[in-house]
Formats: C-alpha cells, sequence, structure tokens
C-alpha cells in the first residue's frame, strides 16, 4: 500500500489522528494492507456501526478496479463448489479475491448457519483469499442488505476478484445483477423442464451460464435449452436472412442464414463465440465443479465479458446505475427508519385507524397526510440512524 493511502486513512475531516480516534486507526490499519483491519471495517460497515459512513466514504475513490462476479442459482446447484473453484483458479494466477457468501436467515429465529465457510475449506486459510458469510437478515433478493457495501470495502482493500454468492431463493433472485459487474447463472440438470428456461426473471439476469453436475442426464437438454431461449429473445437467428422473394437457396450465404434461422440455439452458440460482437451473447458452458472440469472455460468467459464491458462502455454505465441504485435505496431505508421507528408517528397513525375501519377516509387521504405532517421528521438535519448490532 502507497504512503498516500496511509496518510488518507489516518487522518479525519476534524483533523484528529489515529491516536485519539478508532476509526482513523482502523483506516491507517487498513490502507496498511493488515488483514484484521478489512474484518472489522466490513463488520462496520454490516451492521452499521458508528463511523461505518468514514469506512465507506474512505473507499470511494479507489473503487472500480474489482471485478464483481454475482454467482446465484437454485439450492443445490453447486455454487459454493464453483465458487471455491473459481477463486483457486484466480489465485493460481496470482489475483487476490473476496468472497462474499449470503445465507438465509431463519425466519423463526433470526438466526443463519452461515456455512458457505464450512464448504469453502479449500481456500478458506489462503491469506489470499478473504471470506465473508452474511445473513440476509430478512432482505428477500438473494443479497443482504450490507452486501454492496461489503464488496466497497474489498474493493476498496485492494482485492482483484469479488466473488458474490448468492442464498439461492429462485426466479426473485435479481439483486446480484445490481450489485455485480458480471453475473454468473449455474443451473443444474434437476433446475427444470424447458419452459423453465422460458421464464422471466433470473434466466435473463445472466452474462454466462454454468450447466453444473454436467455428468448427470438431462445436461445437454438443458444446455441446449438455454441456447434456444437466448436465440430466440435475442432475434439474431432472423437478421441475416433475405426477404421471402429474396431468399436464393443455391447461395452459400442463403442457405446459411435459412440453417441458421432454423436452429436458434446454433446460432445463440456461435454468437456467444464472437469475441469482436458488438452485443454480449451469454455462453452457456458445462461444469463438474466437484472434479474441477468447466471451471477454466468459465473463467475465461467471466474474464472476456468484462472486457467487452470495458470495450462496449457498459461497465461505466452498470456501475453509475449502481450507484443511483444505491442512493435511492439509502433515501428509502433513512425515510423508513425516521418514520417507523418514532413512536409519535406509530401513535398518530393507530389514531386512524378508526376512521379507516368505518370507510370516512381511505389509506391514500391518511397517507399524505402524514406526509405532511412528517415533513421536517423528514428533511431535518438532526438525526441519529438506528444501528443494527
Amino acid at each position: 500500500m502507497t504512503t498516500a493511502r496511509t496518510e488518507a486513512g489516518a487522518a479525519t475531516a476534524g483533523g484528529v489522528t489515529a491516536a485519539t480516534d478508532p476509526i482513523a486507526r482502523l483506516l491507517a490499519q487498513f490502507a496498511e494492507g493488515r488483514p484484521a483491519a478489512i474484518a472489522r471495517a466490513v463488520s462496520i460497515v454490516e451492521n452499521h456501526r458508528p463511523g461505518f459512513e468514514r469506512v465507506l466514504a474512505d473507499q470511494q475513490p479507489r473503487l472500480g478496479r474489482a471485478h464483481r462476479i454475482g454467482i446465484t442459482g437454485p439450492p443445490g446447484a453447486g455454487k459454493s463448489t464453483l465458487t471455491t473453484r473459481l477463486a483457486k483458479h484466480y489465485r493460481a494466477q496470482g489475483h487476490t479475491v473476496g468472497i462474499v457468501a449470503v445465507d438465509p436467515t431463519s425466519p423463526f429465529t433470526g438466526g443463519a448457519l452461515l456455512g458457505d465457510r464450512i464448504r469453502m475449506e479449500e481456500v478458506a486459510l489462503d491469506p489470499g483469499v478473504f471470506i465473508r458469510s452474511m445473513a440476509t437478515r430478512g432482505s428477500l433478493g438473494g443479497l443482504a442488505t450490507a452486501t454492496r457495501e461489503a464488496c466497497d470495502v474489498l474493493d476498496g482493500f485492494g482485492k482483484d476478484i469479488i466473488l458474490i454468492e448468492t442464498v439461492g431463493v429462485g426466479q426473485s433472485e435479481l439483486d446480484v445483477a445490481r450489485a455485480a459487474d458480471t453475473t454468473l447463472v449455474v443451473l443444474v440438470p434437476e433446475s427444470g423442464d424447458s419452459i423453465q428456461t422460458l421464464k422471466a426473471g433470473v434466466m435473463e439476469i445472466a452474462d454466462v451460464y454454468a450447466v453444473n453436475k454436467a455428468d448427470r442426464p438431462g445436461a445437454d437438454r438443458l444446455a441446449n435449452d438455454i441456447e434456444l431461449m437466448l436465440g430466440l429473445r435475442s432475434g439474431a437467428t432472423l437478421a441475416n436472412v433475405p426477404a421471402h422473394h429474396g431468399v436464393d437457396l443455391r447461395s452459400v450465404a442463403d442457405r446459411e442464414a435459412v440453417r441458421e434461422a432454423m436452429n436458434p440455439a446454433r446460432a445463440a452458440r456461435r454468437a456467444a463465440q464472437d469475441e469482436e460482437a458488438a452485443a454480449w451473447m451469454p455462453p452457456v458452458l458445462r461444469t463438474i465443479a466437484a472434479r474441477d472440469e468447466g471451471v477454466t472455460e468459465v473463467a475465461a468467459a467471466l474474464d472476456r465479458h468484462r472486457q467487452y464491458l470495458a470495450r462496449s462502455g457498459e461497465l461505466r454505465t452498470r456501475r453509475r446505475a449502481r450507484l443511483r441504485e444505491r442512493v435511492i435505496e439509502i433515501v428509502e431505508q433513512q425515510v423508513r427508519d425516521r418514520l417507523w421507528r418514532d413512536a409519535d408517528t406509530l401513535a398518530w397513525l393507530d389514531g386512524q385507524l378508526d376512521a379507516l375501519d368505518a370507510g370516512t377516509v381511505v389509506p391514500f387521504a391518511v397517507a399524505d397526510r402524514l406526509r405532511a405532517r412528517s415533513t421536517a421528521q423528514l428533511t431535518g438535519a438532526h438525526y441519529a440512524p438506528h444501528r443494527d448490532g
């Protein structure tokens, strides 16, 4: 780490130093690259403990260097195994890796097993790999509420690759696409029939597909169904087909265009192999992660997608969209906290229930009145946000 980073981490806006301020001391240790500092910084950010805004602000100028890869798919697809194999692959190339693995929170006990670290024991002791297990804490999009902030800390620390493994909640698991630069969807032959591949949702967010456990029956059919879906959705199969009266089957080019139109899966497969294509076609790859088969090809596809994003300008577009969405989320969270953790507001709302129950007033009118009476509360600068943990 550079001296400039150390000096930046050691000082605060108020001029206090690491000797007198624990957050400044943490940032100084963070800038020096001490492994323990990254764990403490993630904990502060995850739990929104005092000073978490300063920790995040310290990372902001350095964000954008890491390749953030989201790994999602149904439970049992082998996401943790594939994540581990990818981490080992990138480590063999000399890259440092951060892993944020999300586990579901129990709706009954509020606890979470956080067992991903156990499944990733092959890389858990590697000093070049940092693993953080996080509980969803009620978040429904497959990620924990602080996942993106944890990734910012890993990015600011200098990790080259950040692997984000989602909880595996199914077709509504879309948050990962907003948190990652590249999204890898992992499926297995048992993931469903061909109709499943046509459904909107998680199948539409993939930049790369991996059909894992490809030694099982049905793997080839699933891969072909995904490619068929991609070919039909892209419309690329008909792009080069001449108008009906212009088709000349004696022409090699026309025959090839018609053949492509009759086989959308083949067209999608060929488009995914075109490294200079203007638009990205997700490749569909077969893996057996437990035997480390196909992992190199998946990593190559992920790297190729990163290059495409940089070349096309899409990387900057995605990251700007991520920043915009994060601001919106912060405002929504602050509004919820300021309103629904305020006893006076809740008491006022309870006072409107009789009129609502009698039908003399509608919920929209109550909402308008509540917003009007809460203007000062929502816009006031003096506010202490709720701290978890």
